[in-house]
């Protein structure tokens, strides 16, 4: 688990076309995704898979909706940059269940 220092970042950057295809392919809004810093339990992952050019991160955590996302992001100028979100997969919601 990676540790990120959520209180020392400063709100939410998105790219218009990765808000559009996150909720165009998976119904989640850029609001939704967002709520998933909120939560106390989130749970932040590197994501070493795509972090070629920049290091990637992953929040899987819950809405306000108590649905469990998986929130792919990087922080640039003390911003998270959301590039996608989707409802977390079986998987990824016990292992979010098994960590808290």
């Amino acid at each position: 688990m990676y540790v990120i220092d959520l209180k020392k970042l400063t709100g939410f950057q998105w790219d218009k076309w990765n808000a559009d295809k996150s909720y165009q392919k998976h119904g989640i809004t850029p609001n939704e995704a967002e709520e998933v810093f909120l939560d106390e339990n989130v749970l932040l992952l590197d994501y070493i898979k795509h972090s070629q050019t920049e290091k990637r991160f992953v929040a899987i955590g819950k809405t306000t909706e108590k649905r469990i996302l998986f929130v792919v992001f990087t922080v640039r100028r003390k911003k998270i940059r959301i590039i996608s979100a989707r409802v977390a997969n079986q998987k990824e919601r016990r292992r979010y269940e098994e960590e808290f």
